[in-house]
């Protein structure tokens, strides 16, 4: 095809880099640029890093260069690699994610490995609630980790349960889904839990200015965006969830917007929940794990 000598000075994998290092590095910085060429390779011809540096000098076929020169006009257009390649990692297990869910983030994956240290083997939760469960990331790595849990996901997104029920089957997750409003209604909840974990909408929607394309134009703002003049609206959802179905000692843990996190971790402790404020790998306030007492 000739668009791809257009691209590319050769079927060469070392100038098939050059040229993503070229077109993106103006873009994404040379670092991020490398990284997302690596993650393509490792997709696309099944190289990690090492098979790369051995193969850099020999061809790429004809059907592969064409992956290439796409993945690269969308990388240009700031499309998601993760959407480019159809899937992530997480905790594990492998998600599938298109433009109707979000992409599960590192502080995700770290908030539910908190949760995995908090529990042990020897005394999992017997059951848990996802809300707000997108992709299902949240409750198929609690349901592999605790295989004997009862995990229930709730979102109000159609689109988002189609994934989140295909990934659960290709992850051999046995979950139970419902379509339901955090905000009105949960009453297909079946109290108790032992946990409650949400990864909600808290970006108020005077941040998007600052936020990058490649979030903004893909990922569904109905699952990021939260009004300016009530950025705790699903966290205060989450509480009186958790105060009728959150079972005698339970915990709930919740992911939250930096800038909102001590006033969340407030709202929690207003309502008689002993509350905690952790920082993620990057030194941000960014989890809310909450009990509460038993009587």
């Amino acid at each position: 095809m000739n668009t791809t000598s257009i691209l590319f000075a050769s079927n060469k994998l070392r100038d098939i880099e050059r040229r993503f290092s070229a077109d993106l590095s103006p873009l994404y910085g040379p670092d991020e640029s490398r990284s997302l060429f690596l993650l393509l390779c490792e997709a696309f011809l099944g190289f990690d890093t090492t098979a790369f540096l051995l193969h850099r000098d020999e061809p790429v076929n004809q059907s592969d260069m064409l992956r290439f020169h796409w993945a690269l006009l969308d990388l240009k257009e700031f499309r998601p690699v993760q959407h480019i390649i159809g899937h992530t990692s997480f905790c594990g297990c492998r998600i599938d994610v298109n433009s109707d869910v979000l992409i599960p983030r590192p502080e995700t994956e770290e908030l539910v490995r908190l949760l995995f240290q908090r529990f042990p083997l020897s005394q999992p939760p017997r059951r848990a609630a996802d809300l707000c469960t997108g992709s299902g990331c949240i409750a198929i790595a609690l349901k592999n980790h605790f295989p004997q849990c009862h995990v229930d996901a709730f979102d109000v997104s159609d689109k988002a349960l189609a994934i989140a029920r295909r990934n659960a089957g290709s992850n051999n997750s046995d979950i139970h889904f419902f379509q339901t409003d955090l905000l009105s209604d949960l009453e297909s909840a079946t109290a108790p839990y032992d946990l409650v974990v949400s990864n909600p909408p808290y970006i108020c929607h005077h941040e998007r200015a600052s936020m990058s394309r490649n979030v903004t134009d893909h990922e569904p703002a109905l699952a990021l965006f939260v009004p300016d003049n009530d950025p705790l609206l699903f966290y205060k959802a989450i509480v009186r969830f958790s105060l009728r179905c959150l079972a005698p000692g339970g915990t709930v843990a919740v992911e939250t917007n930096q800038l909102h996190a001590l006033a969340t971790s407030r709202l929690f402790a207003d309502n008689g929940f002993n509350s905690c404020l952790l920082k993620d790998f990057r030194g941000n306030d960014r989890f809310v794990i909450a009990s509460l007492s038993n009587p």
